[in-house]
């Protein structure tokens, strides 16, 4: 049963990959393409946890953890070189 949890869980993450992907693509403004950069490191984080519970090994979730670090300080950055033109002052 769990299982098949993990293969709906899944198939979700995985539909709102594409879909943020989309909105990646084809957002009106920048903001929405940070949002939906932001919202894919969350889908990709949940994804790694979902294949760590399904192999039943620790080392994807350690890479989430990394990916969650890398993702936010990439989020902030990319929003201070669109606010102010530079990252490091």
């Amino acid at each position: 049963m769990i299982t098949a949890a993990l293969y709906f869980a899944f198939a979700c993450f995985g539909l709102g990959l594409l879909i943020c992907m989309w909105r990646l693509l084809v957002g009106p403004d920048s903001a929405d393409r940070i949002l939906a950069l932001d919202t894919m490191v969350i889908n990709v984080i949940a994804l790694l946890v979902l294949y760590g519970i399904l192999e039943g090994t620790a080392m994807y979730f350690e890479a989430a953890l990394l990916v969650a670090m890398v993702g936010f300080v990439s989020t902030v950055a990319y929003c201070r070189f669109v606010l102010r033109g530079d990252i490091i002052e």
